[in-house]
């Protein structure tokens, strides 16, 4: 799960051209809820002996992420935090995510690895299928219909033009879309419950990342320079009075490229 900046917030940089991640509210990415709620519709499926974790990297607000999966319902949570973190791409985000979960995978086997299909800060869609290739796993991914039966995972992925039914079998890595379904809303008891369970917070030397392996200075991409979004203007009207509002319009479209 990703910890992301509130979009309704007013979202800064810091002087390195990343995102500021401390001055702003943050949450739970809203993709990475029907992560969390097809995991729990698995459990609830499989039985009592399958336990959920979430998982997190992040600075030390993204236990925030972590509490609100465990409040859905979630057993137990894993925060990797680490100031060399910072400014990682997608690749070192994989490989910690990987690490983590091969640490946590030596105390209990771990079957079924669930993603959202993307964030909401960066939409990227590309850490799950890095994720499957570091742990060396199949990925079945953008499911929006996830069916299982004993260690055999089906879903249905929608594409632009037909619905493709893929499955393979566990372990493996899954990723959700937001047409699986709605996730559910944290009840009373379980935000109370929530207060019990477990999280773990792990530094990179915990899961055997060497902290040149991530962070800005080897991104594989950087962002030279940010400018503030100009303050709205107000609109042109086009008043139509001998029939030349049309025109108008289109010269207004093509002088704007928009046609």
């Amino acid at each position: 799960m990703k910890y992301v900046p509130d979009s309704t917030a007013d979202r800064q940089f810091e002087s390195d051209n990343t995102v500021d991640r401390e001055g702003v509210d943050g949450l739970l990415s809203e993709l990475d809820e029907y992560a969390v709620e097809q995991a729990l519709q698995l459990k609830e499926k499989a039985g009592d002996d399958t336990t959920v974790t979430a998982l997190t990297v992040g600075p030390e607000k993204a236990t925030d992420a972590v509490r609100k999966a465990l409040q859905m319902g979630a057993d137990a949570g894993v925060h990797v935090t680490d100031e060399a973190i910072a400014g990682s791409d997608y690749v070192a985000t994989s490989l910690v995510l990987a690490k983590a979960i091969e640490k946590f995978g030596e105390e209990k086997p771990v079957d079924l690895v669930v993603c959202g299909m993307a964030s909401t800060d960066a939409s990227g869609s590309v850490v799950p299928a890095m994720l499957a290739e570091r742990l060396d796993l199949p990925q079945v991914t953008f499911a929006s219909v996830i069916e299982t039966q004993g260690d055999q995972v089906r879903v249905k992925r929608d594409g632009d033009t037909a619905t493709e039914v893929i499955g393979g079998t566990m372990p493996l890595v899954l990723s959700v879309t937001d047409q699986t379904g709605e996730a559910r809303y944290p009840s009373f008891k379980g935000i109370m419950a929530a207060k019990k369970k477990p999280v773990q917070t792990w530094s990179l030397s915990d899961i055997g990342v060497d902290p040149e392996q991530v962070g800005l200075s080897v991104a594989w991409t950087q962002v030279e320079d940010t400018a503030a979004r100009p303050p709205r203007s107000a609109g042109e009207i086009v008043t139509d009075e001998d029939g030349s509002g049309a025109k108008a319009l289109a010269d207004f479209l093509a002088s704007k490229k928009f046609i």
